[in-house]
């Protein structure tokens, strides 16, 4: 199958996904709530870098394409329409990123569906028991380990490719053309990932840091809410929420 045919696929299959889940049923509400806290999560957890002024840039734009609660049916709308122009212009290895990142897209709306139908069933007290409940119900303890490592690898790969002569020039060479096609979602996306990493990439040893940081803290999570004390998974989450207020 073809880069542009899966790139298609992934996204029609999230476009699916998100069609179940409209409406003002107790699904939605569920699948608001679990992208909500998990956002939540992310700030608690990366409150140092969030400030911090080399990687607060490119944590935001983890935490906004990756955690966030946010519509990207837009994007994902452009992305489809030009995936076979993006076949036959960009290199293979970049075609290659674009990808792995709808894949990612894919997997992470599939992981939120089955929690936040987990959630729905919960009759847990809290939102962080409410959660750990949800996620050991799910499991999948392979594509969780999956996803974590596609994020490091889509990053370090984007750190790369700010150091590509000319890829600079042509993401601004596109944007006139981008906004007049209707693809402005979508440049600002590429435009945003490129200028975050360029920047982060440009003092020593940063993305190396970076990137360990959240393979450090993502896989300390994932072990906890797989494989501790529920009661003990459930106050540290609550306490990491806390952090985010």
């Amino acid at each position: 199958m073809k880069a542009s045919e899966e790139i298609r696929e992934a996204l029609a299959r999230v476009a699916a996904l998100r069609q179940a889940a409209t409406g003002p049923d107790e699904l939605v509400q569920a699948l608001k709530a679990v992208k909500h806290l998990q956002a939540q999560r992310f700030i608690g957890t990366y409150q140092d870098l969030l400030r911090h002024p080399v990687y607060g840039p490119s944590a935001r734009f983890f935490l906004e394409e990756l955690y966030s609660a946010k519509d990207y049916s837009a994007r994902d709308a452009q992305f489809s329409r030009i995936a076979g122009a993006l076949e036959r212009t960009f290199p293979a290895h970049i075609l290659a990123t674009v990808l792995t990142l709808t894949k990612l897209h894919q997997q992470t709306e599939e992981l939120d569906m089955a929690l936040s139908q987990a959630w729905s069933q919960s009759s847990a007290p809290s939102g962080a028991a409410r959660y750990v409940a949800a996620w050991r119900t799910v499991g999948q303890r392979t594509a969780r380990e999956w996803q974590l490592a596609t994020v490091l690898s889509v990053g370090q790969t984007l750190s790369e490719l700010t150091r590509k002569p000319g890829l600079k020039l042509l993401l601004r060479m596109m944007r006139k053309p981008a906004e007049l096609a209707g693809l402005g979602s979508l440049q600002g996306f590429l435009e945003a990932g490129f200028d975050h990493f360029a920047g982060m990439a440009r003092q020593h040893d940063a993305v190396t840091h970076f990137l360990n940081t959240i393979r450090t803290r993502e896989s300390a999570w994932i072990e906890q809410l797989f494989d501790a004390d529920p009661a003990t998974c459930e106050n540290e989450l609550a306490l990491t929420l806390g952090f985010a207020k």
